[in-house]
């Protein structure tokens, strides 16, 4: 039977889908609020500061994202579990992905200790590199906390609690405003640090949010029956392999997508601070504007997974996509909307530069007009996420944002002199071809099912297609 619109199991699921993302969606926005206040302070600091933190920004998340995408394994993992009723089977996944987040957290910060070098050779203006230095060398000693903290929330989402990620996501908010303000302007007997303050402030409140989740965890009744904590577990070498195999694409694939952005910004930032600052400001409102679907499309991972471990065949699992779907389609029209009409009052938020409002204006139209696109690709990723779809996935997203986007954007930005404007066509170009390749992925993957049977969550590689 065709999933539509007046079938009551589809209204159903759009509702379970919606209740499940909210909290999701909520968490999400208060990490975008995080780049939110880290931009105002900066740009309340001064044009060259927030420059610097545009800068400093992009070279954090941009390896950040291989470890968060990787262990976006575990949400399908633990909810396929949880379908199957094999729950005894996920505290020690949850075990072996805390050794896998470590691993990958202590990585990701010797990386970043080297990466301060590269700012020169990038190119980067020169009056922006003392300022992004200071802020990679003060923000990386919060990636090992923000790994574990990626765990821990991803394994809360997979069983279907997802408000620890909207309230700990307001709470690292909460912390960040006033500790960033602090240290980047200097207080009582704290010195002025810029940029370095606002990034020592974020690790600090990384770690805040880390032991905070791993103590509700461990007292939470609703965790007690998967005894997460109550043993300790060494590496198990094929659980570490298998949550690799489903996550490293993923990793690869989010890295695809969020690089796009990032080397973007890297390559507006040497067109000279006036241009970086604005683009950090454009960007950072499409980035708020994002995690409303990121937050579906996470939801909508959870729901395909657990409808693929009860075995509900493509009928149930096309239905859980296509929730999202109608729910992405909603949320884009309003932020493409608000975006189109109120560009400039968001400007004025963040900067009382001339020169850099007029660009940040002129760059937020783009973002409004990659609305629905950037929402539709990144839902299709998550509903193949859900189904552990993640190889090819990871190829076409590679073709859509670097074949396509990346080129493009370079092409006419730097190429033939048209600027940021120039490179944000590119953003559009390359998200536009994401979701189409991505869309027909997951129609041809959640086709190829079967009939409705019961299908062991540790068996869903076999839905993946060639």
């Amino acid at each position: 039977m065709p999933v539509t619109a007046a079938d009551p199991r589809f209204r159903h699921e759009v509702r379970r889908t919606a209740v499940l993302s909210a909290p999701l969606v909520a968490g999400h926005l208060a990490t975008g609020l995080i780049g939110f206040v880290d931009s105002v302070i900066a740009g309340r600091h001064g044009t060259t500061t927030l420059a610097a933190v545009a800068v400093g920004t992009a070279l954090f998340w941009l390896p950040l994202m291989v470890p968060m995408g990787t262990l976006m394994a575990v949400p399908p993992s633990v909810s396929q579990l949880d379908g199957a009723g094999r729950r005894a089977e996920v505290g020690p996944l949850f075990r072996q992905a805390l050794w896998l987040a470590a691993a990958l957290g202590i990585g990701l910060f010797g990386l970043l200790t080297l990466l301060t070098a590269a700012l020169g050779p990038f190119g980067i203006a020169p009056e922006i590199v003392p300022g992004a230095t200071a802020f990679l060398h003060g923000i990386r000693w919060g990636v090992p906390a923000l790994t574990l903290y990626f765990c821990m929330r991803y394994l809360s989402d997979g069983l279907h609690w997802t408000l620890p990620t909207m309230v700990f996501g307001f709470g690292g908010l909460v912390v960040l405003a006033p500790m960033g303000y602090a240290l980047a302007f200097g207080w009582g007997p704290l010195p002025e640090r810029g940029a370095g303050g606002l990034g020592l402030a974020s690790a600090l409140m990384m770690w805040m949010q880390a032991l905070a989740f791993a103590v509700y965890l461990a007292r939470a009744r609703r965790f007690a029956p998967y005894a997460l904590f109550t043993r300790f577990d060494m590496p198990h070498w094929p659980t570490i392999g298998s949550l690799l195999r489903t996550g490293l694409p993923i990793g690869v694939t989010v890295t695809m997508e969020g690089s796009l952005f990032v080397v973007t910004a890297l390559l507006i930032g040497r067109l000279g601070e006036v241009q970086a600052a604005a683009h950090q400001i454009a960007i950072n409102v499409a980035a708020l504007c994002f995690m409303i679907p990121f937050g579906l499309a996470e939801a909508t991972t959870v729901r395909v997974g657990h409808a693929l471990g009860r075995g509900l065949g493509s009928a149930g699992v096309r239905r859980a996509g296509f929730a999202g779907l109608a729910l992405v389609l909603g949320t884009q029209t309003v932020s493409g909307a608000l975006l189109l009409l109120g560009h400039d009052h968001v400007v004025r938020i963040y900067t009382q530069d001339a020169a850099v409002a007029t660009l940040a204006g002129t760059l937020l139209l783009y973002a409004a007009a990659f609305q629905f696109p950037d929402g539709i690709q990144a839902l299709s990723a998550g509903a193949l996420r859900g189904l552990k779809d993640t190889r090819v996935p990871m190829l076409l997203a590679a073709a859509a944002y670097w074949g396509v986007g990346m080129s493009l954007g370079a092409g006419l930005g730097l190429g033939l002199g048209y600027g940021p404007q120039g490179m944000w066509l590119g953003l559009i170009a390359g998200l536009t071809v994401a979701a189409v390749l991505l869309g027909l992925r997951f129609l041809r993957s959640s086709a190829r099912i079967g009939s409705v049977r019961a299908a062991p969550a540790d068996r869903s590689d076999a839905h993946r297609q060639p």
